[in-house]
């Protein structure tokens, strides 16, 4: 199996796309639309507006694709900028219930802060491929000014969840540059001293989300709600799940969000143990064909974006379905290419798109 996966992508120099990659990656997605539909009562429309959306994705993945890593790295800068520019855009016209997440242009609806996730790791790809390595203290200053500005922006809109995954992708990409361990250490250590200051300067929403989570019998008809019922679907689910399109929480909408951040509940429903193990062998393999594919690259740009990139895709599922399951707090994460929204699967294709022509090219020269 390992060598049937290390193939070459189909018709390198022409395609550009990886054949295993992409196949793996459109299942998951019929697997998501199958699952929305159950989880939007039977809604057509929400799952050919889904679909029109993922296919907006795969554009951008054969795209993304086709540029030269060259140019990636000549963009990276200007890219970042932009999506600085559309977050400092966010915080002064963006639209929400009771955040400013969104900006509204008439045509289309997107969430900035869904791109930074995307600019951030391309700036500092492309920052540290052109430094020595492991990074210096000067080079780690400089990475953690540029995570700390989006990331900050972010939380202030409020969206603490996305700020610390946005953050999250910076920390890795540094540490796949080889930070060393006594920096590591530090951070750490400062990251832990300022956990009280955090505290104090969160909303009370947010106080109530990490106090609900420690003890959701709290306030069970409250904020405690969505995370019982949310156990209660995953637990109901059994071994092989009552079937597909058969799932009582969200049916009888005792499921909060049961289309968006809790649609893994809806499945652990439905298709029960058996299919959770399932989806979860599929995120493994799409993790584990892209961290070949980004070790492959030919240069260290290549190889610190694209791993980056899937893994913080790997950290995404994991934080939605220890959310969803109890674990940590509910932190309004979607589940990969299988929870409804655009902005997400777009940034998410993207950037496997970014990771096959990384990869594509690797036998050739620069801006092949």
């Amino acid at each position: 199996m390992a060598a049937v996966m290390a193939r070459r992508p189909i018709a390198p120099g022409i395609l550009r796309l990886d054949g295993w990659l992409l196949l793996l990656l459109v299942i998951l997605m019929g697997i998501g639309l199958a699952v929305l539909y159950s989880a939007g009562e039977q809604r057509l429309g929400l799952v050919w507006q889904q679909t029109a959306r993922l296919g907006i994705g795969m554009v951008a993945l054969v795209i993304m694709a086709y540029i030269p890593p060259r140019l990636l790295q000549l963009w990276a800068p200007w890219l970042f900028l932009a999506a600085l520019g559309l977050l400092l855009a966010t915080a002064f016209f963006g639209v929400g219930r009771g955040a400013q997440r969104w900006l509204d242009l008439g045509v289309i609806r997107f969430q900035p802060a869904e791109a930074m996730k995307l600019a951030l790791p391309l700036m500092l790809a492309a920052w540290y491929g052109r430094q020595p390595l492991p990074p210096g203290w000067r080079d780690t200053l400089l990475g953690l000014v540029v995570i700390a500005v989006p990331a900050g922006l972010i939380a202030t809109q409020p969206d603490l969840g996305t700020a610390v995954l946005v953050t999250a992708s910076g920390l890795v990409l540094m540490f796949l540059a080889g930070l060393r361990w006594r920096l590591i250490g530090l951070m750490l250590a400062g990251a832990i001293a300022a956990l009280p200051l955090l505290w104090m300067n969160l909303h009370a929403y947010q106080q109530s989300r990490v106090l609900t989570f420690l003890n959701p019998e709290r306030d069970p008809l409250g904020q405690g709600w969505n995370i019982i019922q949310s156990k209660i679907a995953v637990g109901s689910g059994g071994l092989f799940g009552k079937g597909w399109q058969a799932s009582t929480q969200s049916h009888l909408e005792f499921l909060p969000e049961p289309h968006t951040d809790f649609i893994f509940s809806v499945l652990a429903e439905e298709f029960g143990f058996l299919g959770v193990v399932v989806v979860l062998a599929l995120y493994g393999l799409i993790t584990l064909r892209a961290l070949y594919m980004a070790s492959r690259c030919r240069d260290t740009f290549g190889r610190l974006l694209g791993a980056t990139i899937v893994t913080m895709f790997f950290l995404y599922m994991v934080v939605n379905v220890a959310m969803v399951s109890g674990l940590i707090p509910v932190v309004g994460v979607p589940l990969p290419l299988v929870s409804y929204g655009g902005t997400s699967a777009v940034t998410v294709l993207a950037g496997f798109g970014l990771i096959m022509g990384l990869y594509s090219r690797r036998r050739f020269m620069d801006g092949a």
